[in-house]
């Protein structure tokens, strides 16, 4: 017997009021909502009441770091709060790992974010350790949770692919043992011309393994460091357009608008994704500016605007580099949204796709619609206690239920305030207008 299941009366993102049907694993109905609803109603037909919510393809986080998350204080506490701090505490804190508390840390994290609508992740791990203890963890981990949540892993040459001795065994090794993409660090190589010599291998072992590539690209203040430009290139040079993703590059930020405005047909020619981190880009950069000091976010309303797909990452959570998060992408949203100006009516939605549809297109899971899902798409659905994307970032709206494969795997009661004030009726607040 087939299960089926309704969510009846929800608002889409393109402002459609409609219902869903559900049968088994795949939406089989998108119609629109009227009282004594248009789709047949079985017997056996479970019932969701979307009390006119947003129904939204879940969130999709683009860039994280299950390795070092939930780790704060391990060691020792940032002290400064910067870059190179972390990455020192980081470097002191990789010979005291375990494959069980890299597991258990990341599990814990895959929860929350369950928790938050998020059901897809790319994360990077460290592959300097000589035994891959981290890598083993997450493959693990990945195989466990494939069933409800799509987790990519990248192959991280944290301290150099050219720099470390032994990274390039080690990146190979981790990726014969199935990680599933390609990583890089090129401004952190010993020299410029390193750094490309860095992206022009790991690019064509990524060719040579029909793999995609994601590489921290220059996540610098120094308006110089233009790997990005050398990324590109290769890109198109081994074929692995819709394949690459440079994340942060926040050196664009400070770079000549002559240098971007040359930048970006490249970028939609390579067909190269761009990821930016909000809450850490504009924590972490910027850092030896006094004032005026630069926000360090990349050029995420222009980068949009030539048709480069950009998607946001939440980076961190608790760890060497970052105190705070929640693993919650709508904070992600709201950040990028203010860091940005991107307070037009279009900028605040490009907003929501950018944590939704944008990164699953990263990612290659699925090539965006209007509506984020589709009559024949995998039920991978969330109910936000709002009516549109706008509103969802504004109030980072209660996630009332979280369905993977047409399968409920969280819920949260929506929240009401009680006010009970002088010589008046109680009254009940609701955020929602």
């Amino acid at each position: 017997m087939k299960n089926l299941t309704l969510i009846e009366d929800v608002w889409t993102i393109d402002r459609e009021h409609v219902d869903v049907l559900i049968e088994d694993q795949v939406i089989k109905e998108i119609v629109p909502h009227k009282t004594g609803t248009q789709v047949n109603k079985p017997s056996q037909l479970k019932l969701i009441q979307g009390q006119e919510g947003l129904l939204s393809a879940p969130f999709v986080d683009a860039h994280f770091h299950l390795d070092a998350t939930l780790s704060l204080g391990r060691p020792r506490l940032n002290e400064s709060g910067t870059l190179f701090e972390g990455i020192q505490i980081w470097a002191e804190q990789k010979p005291l790992l375990s494959e069980e508390d890299v597991y258990e840390r990341a599990k814990t994290l895959i929860h929350w974010a369950i928790a938050r609508g998020t059901l897809a992740m790319r994360t990077h791990v460290d592959i300097g350790d000589p035994q891959l203890k981290a890598v083993r963890a997450l493959l693990k981990l990945r195989e466990e949770i494939k069933s409800f949540f799509d987790l990519q892993i990248v192959a991280f040459p944290q301290d150099g692919y050219l720099r470390q001795a032994n990274a390039k065994a080690l990146l190979n090794e981790a990726l014969d043992l199935g990680v599933d993409v390609v990583g890089g660090i090129p401004h952190f190589e010993r020299s410029t011309r390193a750094g490309q010599e860095s992206i022009e291998q790991l690019c064509r072992i990524a060719a040579d393994r029909g793999l995609r590539v994601d590489m921290h690209c220059d996540e610098t203040d120094d308006p110089q460091s233009r790997h990005i430009e050398a990324l590109a290139e290769q890109t198109i040079r081994f074929g692995l357009q819709n394949r690459v993703t440079a994340s942060h590059v926040t050196s664009l930020h400070s770079a000549p608008n002559d240098f971007a405005a040359k930048l970006m047909p490249l970028l939609v020619e390579a067909q190269v994704h761009i990821v930016a981190n909000p809450l850490i880009n504009i924590t972490l950069q910027g850092r030896r500016d006094s004032y005026p000091r630069r926000r360090g976010m990349t050029r995420v309303d222009e980068l949009m605007a030539s048709g480069v797909n950009v998607a946001f990452g939440h980076d961190c959570v608790m760890d060497p580099w970052y105190a705070l998060g929640s693993a919650d992408l709508l904070e992600v949203a709201h950040m990028g949204l203010h860091v940005g100006q991107l307070t037009s009516l279009a900028g605040m939605e490009a907003c929501y796709q950018a944590v939704t549809q944008n990164p699953a297109f990263a990612l290659g899971l699925k090539t965006p619609s209007a509506k984020g899902f589709a009559v024949g798409d995998r039920a991978d659905l969330v109910l936000l206690d709002a009516a549109n994307p706008i509103e969802a970032i504004r109030l980072r709206a209660n996630r009332r239920m979280v369905m993977s494969r047409g399968q409920v795997l969280a819920e949260t009661p929506s929240v009401k305030t009680q006010l009970n004030l002088p010589n008046q009726e109680q009254l009940t607040v609701d955020f929602r207008l």
